[in-house]
């Protein structure tokens, strides 16, 4: 197919602004689906999980194509909850462009932000598209200002809503100066053409004229025709100056509609093939040779090129195995052809390729550049990894996950579901780059760690019924870190005598604070030899396997600074092991002697409230260890409320994971159900001194159990 009709686009959201209800409609106007699915009655086709039905939200992005007007488009529908963010990174990474999608009432919302910094994070071309304008208190002009103001974009309608809330018909397209009203008696929202209505008239020519004005600045041979008269400019030159802007991420075409009702859709498509890229409108692809790492290399979308792809997604299937989702760059590949995976360096058989809709899937005899895909076979392939032609390596940059801030431990209530728990675990960790499980030593306990307690809870759901694992879950942990405030210095020397050869190794190390974030620093000031080169990776080695667990809790110890100043060695008994060893005592001691203190994850709160619960919320922030930053009053857009500047009370806050489990339940509670919130994590802190002590000595008591 002609690369110039693919699209490539991830649909992104705040959590219940609409987007699984978008896609769903765009399936059935596309042809894709024959029947509207609702996520409401657990019958949305993209929402195929059985823990996204039951819940009513999306919590795997998932993949499907479909065609409009000759265009083919790939979508990756993504999750709106914060704890999911890990599905949302790794499909921008891949994606040419996004629709961000906003509620007309909600605005912009704290994941919407969140979402939006990941898509400039890999420079992603946008369109945003205002739903649900038949709700009561839908403001288009009031999003498209919050869209200005709150996320700095350039802003461009292309359309203005006739009517909004119940009296929503439809929308004047600003590019054909005409009105697009949809019929709710008619099957499937039929779509009449129309003059503009006299009374939106003056409002249309006045958003048509700032639509030209914002154009013609992103093309100096249209400023120039502008500067003539606005008459003489084309709709298709507006397009083509709209794309442009658009591709290079200087302007936001902004739409409207009500998907839940077919309003906006068709036009939506229409915006995407024509304000969105095409694999060919963007850079060649860039890598790395993994023979030298200085030597960049590019790669276009071409199927003449090498094969070149990025695995971006690993899903445990029941019945097919791993499935290794990918975005070929360029080239193209056979089915059974094999494949280099660069960052493991092994070479691997891709056995299957498969086309994705939400979990259905169809074979295909091969896969071309610009394209998505699932491979099949790919056993030793996991997120982030590069794919491509064994004859010509290149690796692609991967992608970077935030760390798990909370934990429970589980375990399986009989012993034959303990070999299931296993083979469930290495299935999900795979899949899932920001859960990770550890067993702990002392207390023998299965740890999984994850985002937040709704990724947890999942987890712990999957694992019962995709892998008939029957497991008790404890109590929520936090991932508490240790970490010093003073320096320290101190010698240790490793001296073991036994038959033979003895064990040797003499080393004198400086710890002190690093910069909060910046994780572990090692420095080797060893002059004159006093220690043989080989054996520095050993002591730095030594230092790491100590920082896995710290001396006051056993927690994993960051943010530190290890100066290698001194040392000695024996010409026959000193090892890599001796000097490992050392390193690990001499840290030890170390650390004991610089201010051991620990940390915790503090999470950033954004509670948004009426503002006669106000004053019970704040309080319960601040009786939980909690800091207000801010309380801004929010304009309520409902109908008896349009008067009220302050009518909804927006506070951000700060607080510690430890005292924020369970808060849905508690703010529920404090404001009859009116309030409501989003929680992320934002900085590491040190715990107080009383609370620490109570730490430490509930880990002292759990390592003599």
């Amino acid at each position: 197919m002609d690369l110039n009709l693919v699209r490539n686009i991830g649909i992104m959201a705040h959590i219940d602004a609409g987007k699984t209800t978008l896609t769903e409609r765009i399936l059935f106007y596309t042809g894709k689906s024959h029947k509207l699915g609702e996520v409401h009655d657990g019958k949305a086709q993209m929402d195929w999980m059985k823990q996204e039905q039951e819940r009513g939200i999306t919590i795997t992005a998932a993949a499907t194509t479909c065609y409009w007007k000759e265009h083919r488009i790939n979508i990756i529908d993504t999750p709106g909850h914060v704890d999911f963010t890990v599905e949302v990174e790794r499909s921008l990474r891949v994606l040419d462009g996004a629709i961000a999608v906003f509620c007309a009432v909600g605005g912009v919302e704290p994941q919407s932000e969140a979402v939006w910094q990941q898509s400039h994070k890999y420079n992603v071309p946008k369109i945003a598209f205002i739903n649900k304008m038949d709700r009561p208190g839908a403001d288009f002009l009031g999003v498209v200002k919050s869209i200005e103001t709150d996320l700095g974009a350039n802003a461009i309608p292309m359309q203005i809503p006739i009517g909004a809330e119940d009296k929503f018909r439809g929308v004047i397209d600003l590019l054909e100066m005409k009105a697009f009203i949809h019929d709710d008696a008619a099957p499937d929202s039929d779509i009449s053409v129309e003059d503009i209505p006299a009374e939106y008239l003056a409002d249309a020519q006045k958003y048509h004229h700032i639509l030209v004005e914002k154009a013609v600045e992103l093309d100096d041979t249209l400023m120039a025709k502008y500067f003539e008269g606005e008459a003489g400019i084309t709709k298709p030159e507006l397009i083509q100056a709209i794309r442009k802007g658009a591709i290079a991420n200087k302007v936001v075409p902004v739409l409207c509609g009500a998907a839940f009702k077919n309003k906006g859709v068709r036009k939506l498509l229409d915006a995407v093939t024509m304000y969105l890229p095409a694999p060919l409108d963007l850079p060649p692809v860039k890598g790395t040779d993994p023979s030298d790492p200085t030597k960049i290399i590019e790669r276009r979308p071409d199927d003449a090129e090498p094969f070149t792809a990025l695995a971006f997604k690993v899903q445990a299937d029941p019945h097919m195995g791993k499935l290794v989702y990918f975005r070929v760059y360029s080239g193209k590949l056979e089915a059974g052809g094999h494949v280099l995976n660069v960052t493991k360096d092994r070479k691997e058989r891709m056995i299957r390729i498969l086309q994705m809709h939400a979990n259905q899937r169809e074979n295909r005899s091969d896969i071309h550049a610009g394209e998505i895909a699932v491979g099949i076979g790919l056993e030793h392939t996991v997120t982030g990894d590069t794919l491509c032609d064994p004859a010509h390596p290149i690796l692609l940059e991967s992608i970077e996950f935030p760390a798990p801030v909370i934990s429970i431990s589980i375990k399986p209530i009989a012993q034959a579901d303990k070999d299931r728990l296993g083979k469930g675990l290495s299935r999900l960790s795979e899949e899932d780059p920001t859960f990770s499980v550890h067993v702990d030593q002392e207390t023998e306990e299965t740890i999984l760690s994850g985002m937040g307690e709704l990724h947890l809870e999942i987890i712990v759901d999957r694992l019962k019924h995709e892998f008939s694992a029957n497991v008790t879950a404890g109590q929520p942990k936090v991932a508490y870190k240790e970490t010093i405030i003073n320096t320290a210095v101190e010698k240790y020397k490793h001296v073991k005598q036994t038959g033979g050869h003895g064990q040797y190794a003499h080393v004198e190390l400086e710890v002190s604070p690093g910069k909060p974030g910046e994780g572990f620093e090692f420095e080797n000031s060893i002059s004159q030899g006093a220690i043989p080169r080989e054996f520095i990776p050993a002591v730095e080695k030594g230092v790491i396997d100590a920082m896995h667990k710290g001396v006051l809790a056993g927690y994993p110890v960051v943010d530190v600074k290890v100066d290698l100043v001194d040392g000695s060695f024996h010409e026959v008994d000193s090892s890599e092991l001796a000097f490992r060893t050392a390193a690990r005592e001499c840290f030890k001691r170390a650390f004991s002697k610089a201010g051991p203190v620990l940390l915790e994850p503090y999470m950033s709160l954004e509670i948004t409230t009426p503002a006669e619960y106000m004053g019970n919320i704040v309080g319960h922030v601040c009786s939980k260890r909690g800091k207000v930053l801010a309380i801004e009053g929010r304009a309520d857009r409902s109908r008896n409320n349009r008067d009220s500047a302050a009518a909804t009370q927006v506070i951000e806050a700060e607080a510690p994971l430890s005292e924020m489990f369970g808060y849905v339940s508690t703010l529920r509670s404090l404001s009859s159900g009116r309030a409501n919130y989003s929680m992320h994590f934002e900085k590491y802190l040190q715990v107080p001194f009383e609370i620490a002590e109570q730490i430490i000595e509930a880990a002292a008591k759990r390592s003599q159990s």
